[in-house]
């Protein structure tokens, strides 16, 4: 019989799982998905018993593939920034609020304009915004104050889970910082924070940092599962913490910059200091013990090469939009065919620039001329998400924190031509690996760690990551895409004014 860890990454629209030996080699994995529910525009919820059976049939398929193996623990590396209002029993008496959802949009202006963010802020190192779970708590006091009066307990995803799998209420600090109610210095319960949401501190889940046991299956699930009465639950963390850990990233230097739908670019920190940090950067709970991160939304880019490929393209031979697999295709192709620069065309970013305080969302391409080829306009969009990038990690060095290389995750790593441009405009080798799950993957590496299988993280670290590449900057190209970065800035800031100040003139 060979020992394995379990590692769970519950995300937003679907559960995955991995199951690995020590040696870090696949022995099973499983997954399923579950729907969001979208009763009123803005609405954005999930059924908290949709996401439990969801693991429950995760489980049961993966003791199903681990004959000969034994599941020394597992962990959750869980979608953070959702909230489950709960009884005293921790079960639902409402839909899961996601952090999808913009209902809370009155409360968050409210607390701007009294101040009350400001104070979140300090206290939490989050901004509060809409969806986030702190918000969504003040919609429920103001528009649903029988669901508030009901709620005994405001559980985040990880913390709802572990409960029903051991029956205790524990959850780490990565995920419960997301939440908007824990000091990000203490590590406990701010009784300010609570009293703004009007929660009661004490009927919290019990938090401290990821990687210790918070319980063991219980018979009943062990019934439903096939896992053995016993087996240890170790926190695990937030599902991007966990994927900056698989990372390695485990102290100041290393960088993240996870490529989904939206783009979030991880920082790590050894001291949290909301006031030292750029102001729209979010500082929270590392799930690395001791360590914090510091992290923003630089841009919905996922998105906006999905619009300028399904939207405004057409695959060559068909009728219809391309396909997700030849969609990559066509844009390594394309960009083959502009020279770095894009021949003087800018993109911007279609949310507004992300270092800009309040920018307004809307972008598009600048300096179109009739020369310009669709491979210009492929590369322009390319290059334009790299500037974002470029601009986040300046404003990172400014504050002090150093970049020495820049990991790459998700669906970025998919194109062999934009890890290469993000490089060349960052100046900043790229870190890729050709790796489906790093969040779960990190879930594997504190489930090992805490039990024992591992004496340190970066043991854990050097026996489950996976082989990695990296990517070299083209030193030739340093001072073209820095006098194309300043460009970009001085675009940038001028349409954001034209936007949000009508009547002006842009500079």
């Amino acid at each position: 019989m060979q020992d394995a860890i379990l590692g769970i990454d519950v995300g937003t629209s679907a559960t995955k799982a991995i199951l690995l030996d020590l040696a870090g080699r696949e022995v099973a994995a499983a997954s399923q998905s579950y729907p969001f529910l979208t009763p009123q525009p803005g609405w954005v919820e999930q059924d908290p018993e949709a996401v439990w059976q969801a693991l429950i049939r995760v489980l049961r398929d993966i003791v199903s593939q681990s004959s000969g193996y034994r599941i020394l623990s597992l962990a959750l590396a869980a979608q953070a920034g959702s909230i489950i209002p709960a009884g005293p029993d921790g079960d639902p008496v409402y839909p899961m609020i996601t952090w999808l959802d913009t209902r809370s949009q009155s409360v968050t202006q409210q607390w701007q304009a009294d101040g009350t963010a400001d104070t979140i802020r300090r206290l939490s190192g989050w901004h509060p915004f809409a969806g986030l779970p702190l918000p969504s708590i003040g919609w429920l006091r103001q528009h649903r104050p029988d669901v508030h009066a009901a709620t005994a307990r405001f559980l985040g995803v990880a913390d709802f889970l572990i409960h029903r799998l051991t029956g205790n209420f524990a959850t780490d600090l990565s995920a419960a910082s997301e939440m908007l109610l824990v000091d990000v210095t203490t590590g406990q319960w701010s009784e300010a924070l609570c009293a703004i949401g009007g929660v009661d501190p004490d009927m919290q889940s019990e938090i401290g940092w990821a990687g210790r046991q918070v319980g063991e299956i219980t018979a009943a699930i062990a019934t439903l599962t096939g896992l053995p009465a016993g087996t240890p639950v170790i926190a695990g963390g937030n599902d991007q913490p966990c994927a900056g850990l698989a990372m390695g990233m485990t102290a100041p230097g290393k960088v993240m910059l996870s490529t989904g739908t939206a783009w979030v670019l991880m920082s790590v920190v050894a001291t949290p200091s909301p006031e030292a940090a750029p102001p729209w950067v979010n500082v929270y709970f590392h799930a690395v013990p001791h360590c914090w991160l510091q992290g923003q939304l630089v841009g919905g880019f996922g998105a906006a090469v999905d619009w300028w490929l399904r939207q405004s393209w057409q695959a060559p031979d068909s009728d219809g939009p391309l396909d997700n697999g030849r969609a990559y295709e066509w844009l390594n192709e394309a960009v083959k065919g502009s020279p770095p620069g894009s021949q003087g065309l800018l993109f911007l970013s279609l949310n507004g620039p992300s270092q800009v305080p309040n920018a307004a969302p809307g972008g598009g391409f600048i300096g179109l001329e009739l020369a310009h080829t669709r491979a210009d306009m492929s590369r322009a969009v390319l290059e334009g998400c790299a500037y974002e990038v470029r601009w986040a990690l300046d404003e990172l060095r400014a504050s002090g924190i150093p970049v020495e290389e820049l990991w790459l995750a998700g669906g970025a790593t998919r194109s062999p031509a934009w890890p290469q441009i993000l490089a060349d405009v960052s100046g900043v080798p790229l870190v890729v690996a050709d790796y489906a799950d790093w969040a779960a993957l990190g879930g594997a590496m504190l489930a090992g760690w805490g039990a024992h299988a591992f004496s340190t993280l970066e043991e854990g670290i050097a026996r489950l990551q996976p082989p990695v590449q990296r990517v070299l900057p083209n030193a030739a190209l340093s001072t073209l895409y820095t006098d194309r970065m300043a460009a970009y800035r001085r675009v940038a800031r001028a349409v954001n004014e034209a936007r949000t100040a009508p009547g002006r003139r842009e500079a």
